[in-house]
């Protein structure tokens, strides 16, 4: 019996036009009142995920910055989790992007720094309803950075070919992309795999008690976390490569239909 739903949300429940189906708003409601957990497992960084935590009206712990980040709630400062990219690393990755004129979002202590305010981090932060704070990274304290974001909005290749060479000069570290623009950076302590370990151990669950369910690379680990795991119809190929089952895309509720089959259905 499934007890904890883990989903990603971009691509996932949440499509392009930036509003839940009522479809998916449903689904979700009936399992809170069935008593199934339901968790959102993002790269989003918190004060993002808390957004839609709440228009889902959850209450149960948001993992933000690819598993960086466990808060108790939407509605909580506690933290059940917290794993920083080492001050050297991050200071590494700062480099080689200015190097190679590539735009980069810092996230220190929950909030978004970028160097340079451009249509790059305009359109990502009007996308994700966030503020964010224009400074030289060379003036922020660089312990407590959760994650790295380098963006090409208008070329997927030139990220792929960031990921190839990251993961080769930087082996130490988590590099994903985790939509065709974006190149992540956090620690091997802070994937979607480590945060539902967390969860497990808080509720006390069984590997088989857990559900996960994604549609990008950076949810690889989420699938390989869940005793049942769903690639969406519009997943990667290479995430579809770890899932049990492949549902319907995110328009045509893809979700729902996942948990009418394994969460939902009658017995």
């Amino acid at each position: 019996m499934i007890k904890l739903v883990a989903t990603d949300i971009d691509g996932t429940i949440l499509g392009d036009s930036g509003e839940f189906t009522p479809g998916v708003r449903n689904c979700i409601k009936t399992m809170q009142e069935k008593g199934i957990k339901v968790v959102i497992v993002t790269g989003r960084m918190f004060a993002a995920a808390k957004q839609i935590a709440q228009r889902l009206n959850l209450t149960t712990p948001v993992v933000a910055y690819q598993g960086g980040m466990i808060k108790k709630s939407a509605s909580s400062d506690e933290v059940l989790y917290d794993a920083c990219i080492p001050p050297e690393d991050v200071k590494n990755i700062i480099e080689w992007a200015r190097e190679n004129r590539i735009h980069l979002n810092l996230y220190s202590n929950d909030v978004l720094y970028v160097e340079e305010d451009n249509p790059t981090i305009q359109q990502y932060a009007s996308r994700q309803n966030l503020s964010y704070k224009v400074t030289s990274f060379d003036n922020i304290e660089l312990s407590n950075v959760n994650k790295l974001l380098a963006i090409d909005y208008t070329n997927a290749d030139r990220v792929t070919n960031w990921i190839n060479e990251c993961r080769k000069s930087m082996p130490h570290l988590y590099i994903v992309k985790s939509t065709p623009y974006f190149c992540e950076f956090s620690t091997p302590e802070a994937t979607k795999a480590c945060a539902i370990n967390v969860l497990k151990e808080y509720w006390n669950l069984k590997d088989d008690e857990v559900l996960t369910i994604g549609d990008q690379d950076n949810d690889i680990e989420l699938l390989k976390a869940g005793g049942i795991s769903v690639a969406m119809g519009n997943a990667t190929d290479e995430l579809k490569k770890y899932a049990d089952y492949i549902t319907d895309t995110v328009d045509n509720d893809g979700f729902v239909k996942a948990m009418e089959k394994f969460v939902l259905c009658s017995k």
